[in-house]
């Protein structure tokens, strides 16, 4: 399907690499060289021979970059982005659910209705440019955009995640201005999806909380932050674990308006480019490594939920 709407979309790739003044035999020539020329079912022939082989293909406008070396170059700053970002939006969706379902009918639990409600209908470009205007223009706490500074050499390291790598080499100077460039866009992107936590585990956890067997542990004389914690929280967890993994998963996919707002060099900045500059390739190879993510992530949070729920059996 997508290897369909690609090609529907207006716009020619040849143009993206020559430039739309380029000569018509030189176009020709290169549409040749890339099989543009053929059919439109004889390449989605080649593409599906290829990927059963794992050849994602090779990039149209990276100068003949292997798409799986693109994946492993941008990979690693989606994944420090996608986990500290779900670091924040967990601590904060997860306390206030807990505090407005444990505090029914009082201003604690309007105040996290209406904070699940604003997050989750905020739009994540705008919380972005917000930020950046306040607290990267103005106050000029915080850069504006990219993972590191450009005038330093990155850590390096096996891994290519900035954080992990630094610590290896004992470079805590690294770390500390990783973290300082994650903390707006973490920041924008944690904020926004901790309302789909809240609302989570707040509907969950209060209909947890009014079950009977949480009643008899209250008749038993068992303090109720126990209850909360040991009985009720365990319960209302299982909704919030799937809601995690398939959000974790999409994230890993790349967070395209977050990393764009930020200038974040990360998989959904560069999809956001392949797509633009018609890149069939990068796209199409982009699209099915973030495919097989969300199948795994969704066999994890199966697992997990089997564990967490022993009445949950495959």
């Amino acid at each position: 399907m997508f290897f369909l709407l690609l090609r529907a979309t207006p716009g020619d790739p040849v143009d993206a690499i020559l430039g739309p003044k380029a000569p018509i035999e030189q176009k020709i020539a290169v549409r040749i060289q890339l099989g543009l020329d053929l059919p439109l079912i004889q390449q989605y022939l080649n593409y599906m021979r290829d990927l059963l082989s794992f050849d994602l293909g090779t990039s149209l406008t990276s100068r003949g970059q292997p798409v799986w070396d693109i994946i492993q170059q941008f990979f690693p700053a989606t994944v420090e982005l996608a986990c500290c970002s779900m670091i924040i939006a967990l601590l904060i969706g997860i306390s206030a659910g807990i505090i407005s379902a444990s505090r029914p009918g009082t201003v604690l639990d309007l105040s996290g209705r209406l904070f699940g409600i604003i997050t989750y209908a905020l739009p994540m470009f705008w919380v972005g440019m917000l930020l950046k205007l306040v607290f990267a223009v103005q106050l000029g706490w915080f850069p504006d955009g990219t993972r590191y500074p450009s005038r330093l050499l990155p850590p390096q390291g096996p891994t290519g995640l900035f954080m992990i790598d630094s610590l290896l080499t004992g470079d805590i100077q690294a770390f500390g201005l990783t973290l300082y460039y994650l903390v707006l866009p973490s920041f924008t992107l944690g904020v926004v999806l901790s309302g789909i936590f809240e609302r989570i585990v707040r509907v969950n956890l209060k209909e947890t909380l009014q079950a009977d067997y949480v009643e008899a542990a209250r008749a038993r004389g068992i303090p109720e932050g126990r209850i909360l914690v040991a009985h009720a929280f365990r319960n209302a967890l299982i909704p919030v674990i799937t809601v995690l993994g398939l959000t974790f998963s999409a994230m890993l996919g790349g967070a395209v308006l977050t990393e764009v707002t930020f200038s974040w060099p990360g998989l959904g900045n560069r999809l956001y480019e392949a797509i633009s500059l018609r890149d069939y390739p990068t796209v199409q190879g982009m699209i099915v490594f973030v495919a097989v993510i969300v199948v795994l992530a969704s066999i994890a949070i199966d697992v997990v939920n089997a564990y967490v729920d022993p009445r949950i059996r495959y």
